[in-house]
């Protein structure tokens, strides 16, 4: 039988205790380590959590979790930030309002030691144990999805929801596999001849879970025992990329303002001499979280901050990131429920760029809102030089200017029922061809003349002009 306070005299492990002094005979049965903001249905009592506290955002967040603690009877919580400061005031209150014994974690000590050490004490050389020590030698999530395959004698893979292979080896169904295990009703659920069991979903969304596929019909227990450890290799995991990304926030900020140190800052992160592309990313309901995940799982070398309601993410250039991020929206999309996604993404650029790269993003960005869909992804390079420039105008200039240039014309359609803007429209698509805009229009060609003529009349201009022919393209572009 192991006691929390054992874990407290084990001087490897250097745990200090906040709250719970009162509780320290509760025993231990296993390791659980979770991000989820309500793990209780998970757990079945006996528990000690471990938790880098990825889902604290603030005071609600901590009742939340430690409620569910209290509610499953868990040992304790053992928890740890990334950086090196204090653990949240609330959760400690929450954790003493609840009665759960609250444990600080080391910032350099690595979940995957206390797994070994506890595993240690609670365990013979089970299955339970073996893999436990694949954990705890820090191998890797390959090396434990193999010992997986062989404890479970089936083949096993993980998926992010984007479809990506994150361990195993090729999955021919996977995208199909995906869309199942987002729309499935219950978890897990065995499907194409394989079991798919979620792993460590982030902020409590199925969206941004890794997937656990077992081939087969497997026992329950075993398949989430599995799970589980996978999930402690995405918290380090996470872990790792949420300290990679201490950069991403100085460097988006100096992109946006142009600031002088940008270079170093770039040198910081390793990316002083690549090609680059600002990605900018937003949800109709203001989900930064959820905007920051897909970036993540989308393009999973890139840096990701949110700014505000917006998340910005620089990735090294390459052809294909528009088509991974649409790629991964297409597979995403099932799981999104009422949230939409809109993604601008930057031509390439050398450092110098960047700031200018971080508009055509956010421009690219604006202009897909303008477009249907659930999801929508637009990249720089897809889109004419004009859009880019009217995708920068606030909407309503863009509707001021369109009535200052052709409100005259807007008002005779409205008032005689006939469609001079639409005649406009096509004839400058054409280039002013009188023979093509008239054939287009199935019109004789001295009937586009009087309306054209008409529409000169109107606006006091004379079409002949290129400038003109500018301005009245632009001011119909800004419908």
């Amino acid at each position: 039988m192991l006691l929390l306070r054992t874990l407290l005299q084990m001087p490897e492990l250097r745990l200090s205790l906040h709250t719970g002094e009162d509780q320290l005979d509760r025993t231990v049965t296993r390791v659980y380590g979770t991000e989820l903001p309500d793990p209780s249905r998970y757990l079945s009592g006996g528990e000690l959590v471990l938790s880098g506290l990825l889902w604290h955002h603030g005071p609600q967040d901590s009742e939340t979790f430690v409620r569910s603690l209290a509610s499953a009877r868990v040992a304790g919580l053992a928890a740890s930030e990334t950086e090196n400061r204090a653990l949240p005031d609330d959760l400690v209150d929450a954790c003493l309002r609840h009665h759960v014994p609250l444990l600080e974690v080391p910032v350099d000590l690595s979940f995957a030691t206390i797994t070994e050490r506890v595993s240690m004490e609670l365990v013979g050389l089970s299955r339970h144990r073996r893999l436990l020590n694949v954990v705890a030698e820090g191998s890797g999530l390959p090396a434990l999805l193999l010992a997986g395959s062989h404890e479970l004698g089936a083949s096993c893979w993980v998926l992010s929801t984007t479809g990506r292979v994150v361990a195993g080896g090729e999955l021919r169904e996977r995208v199909a596999l995906v869309k199942e295990f987002l729309q499935a009703d219950r978890l897990p659920k065995t499907v194409r001849g394989v079991t798919l069991v979620p792993v460590s979903e982030r902020g409590g969304n199925r969206l941004t879970s890794w997937i656990l596929v077992v081939g087969g019909s497997v026992q329950p227990e075993a398949a989430a025992e599995l799970a589980s450890l996978v999930g402690l290799e995405r918290l380090r995991e996470a872990q790792g990329r949420q300290i990679e990304n201490r950069t991403a926030a100085p460097l988006v900020s100096a992109v946006l303002s142009g600031s002088a140190d940008l270079e170093s800052r770039l040198a910081a992160a390793g990316l002083e001499s690549a090609q680059l592309r600002v990605i900018s990313a937003v949800t109709s309901d203001q989900r930064t979280e959820l905007a920051a995940a897909v970036l993540e799982e989308a393009l999973p070398q890139a840096l990701v901050t949110p700014v505000g309601d917006t998340v910005y993410a620089v990735a090294k250039a390459g052809d294909s990131v528009p088509d991974d991020v649409r790629e991964a929206m297409r597979v995403m999309e099932p799981g999104l429920g009422s949230s939409r996604v809109l993604v601008g993404i930057s031509s390439p650029v050398t450092s110098r760029g960047l700031r200018g790269a971080a508009e055509e993003a956010t421009h690219a960005r604006r202009l897909g809102e303008r477009r249907g869909g659930r999801t929508c992804v637009v990249a720089g390079e897809e889109i004419a030089l004009h859009q880019l420039l009217l995708a920068g105008v606030p909407e309503e200039l863009r509707a001021s200017l369109r009535r200052r240039l052709l409100g005259p014309v807007l008002d005779y359609d409205a008032e005689h029922g006939s469609d001079l803007v639409g005649t406009l429209k096509v004839f400058l698509d054409c280039s002013g061809s009188w023979t093509a805009a008239a054939g287009k229009l199935h019109v004789h060609v001295n009937t586009l003349r009087y309306r054209v003529g008409r529409v000169e009349d109107l606006l006091g201009a004379d079409l002949a002009e290129f400038e003109a022919r500018v301005d009245l393209f632009l001011a119909l572009q800004s419908g």
